[in-house]
């Protein structure tokens, strides 16, 4: 039975996620239909612009991300409380920004933030939604179909009706998430390397090593967004950790852990191969909530539930520890 979001993740409350966005009928609509033969390639960098336009005006960071042919993967993180510091300015700034008017001029849109700031519940109700996760997906996908439809002169659902989402319970979660999403590309065969990993977090904060190299040796940021949300590894260290976990992942290296693994594996994980299982479960091993065995199970029991998918993967990883 499908699960109401609000049951699984509290309105109003800051949390990290992992969500997935699947074309229609999981058809390559962004990518090399090879049905039709046609490209839609393009519409990838329509979906990586927008998701910097809306992680740039919502309460939000972006961690990482994937724009494949036929699914959108982000893991971000989102603190609804932090939209009471802006200004009602600031926030119609940033709602006009989203949904311009139709003649989309400085005029029109000084005109159309004038009215939001003079409308105080309007204004309300859009400060709110700047820090809820479902507008902010909205916000994001409803544009790119509306583009997509308009190019094949066509109406209809662009992407499926429900986005997923799973909660991460902490960094060593966060992090096996962003791998896992980093390293799409690769699993799926498009590419055997990172840097040729194109419309990915970690191609984009490649190609922005080569504009400021000294970010190498500073904290993990946010790729986009409004949060400063440091994480306790430097990207120098990320990006040696995401390298590491790509060659575990392939078909043919199954089982097969080498002994260099990174220094900075140490700090997750005791075994390197319980990194391994983290990653790959992230996209079938766990549901709705990324975290240790006590988090599944305090998340099942508040839904009033016996079990949730996850729980054994969790508590054998802490077995084996």
């Amino acid at each position: 039975m499908t699960q109401a979001r609000s049951q699984l993740i509290p309105l109003d409350s800051a949390g990290t996620y992992h969500c997935v966005q699947r074309c229609v009928r999981r058809a390559f609509l962004c990518g090399i239909d090879h049905y039709t033969n046609q490209s839609f390639e393009h519409r990838k960098q329509w979906v990586e612009d927008r998701m910097h336009l809306v992680a740039e005006c919502f309460a939000a960071a972006i961690h990482a991300y994937a724009v494949m042919s036929n699914h959108l993967h982000v893991v971000l993180q989102l603190d609804p409380a932090a939209v009471y510091s802006w200004s009602d300015q600031d926030v119609a700034m940033r709602w006009v920004r989203l949904f311009p008017p139709r003649e989309d001029s400085d005029q029109a849109c000084f005109l159309k933030e004038r009215a939001l700031v003079s409308n105080p519940q309007r204004l309300a109700i859009i400060r709110h939604r700047l820090g809820n996760l479902s507008w902010l997906m909205k916000c994001l996908a409803e544009p790119i179909a509306r583009k997509a439809n308009h190019e094949d002169s066509c109406k209809g659902r662009f992407w499926e009706g429900r986005f997923k989402s799973q909660l991460l319970c902490d960094d060593r979660a966060l992090l096996a998430a962003m791998a896992y999403v980093d390293l799409n590309p690769i699993r799926a065969g498009m590419t055997k390397r990172l840097d040729h990993s194109r419309h990915t977090s970690v191609h984009e904060r490649l190609q922005l090593l080569k504009k400021k190299p000294a970010a190498l040796q500073q904290p993990l940021q946010p790729i986009a967004g409004t949060l400063i949300a440091l994480l306790p590894i430097r990207l120098a260290d990320y990006l040696e950790l995401v390298q590491w976990t790509g060659r575990q992942v392939r078909p043919d290296k199954r089982g097969a852990i080498p002994d260099n693994a990174p220094n900075i594996l140490k700090q997750f994980e005791n075994k390197p191969e319980r990194w391994t299982i983290r990653v790959k479960a992230i996209g079938a091993g766990y549901w709705r909530v990324v975290g240790e065995a006590q988090d599944l199970i305090s998340m099942a029991e508040r839904l009033n539930q016996r079990w949730l998918k996850g729980i054994g993967i969790a508590l054998a990883l802490t077995k084996n520890s």
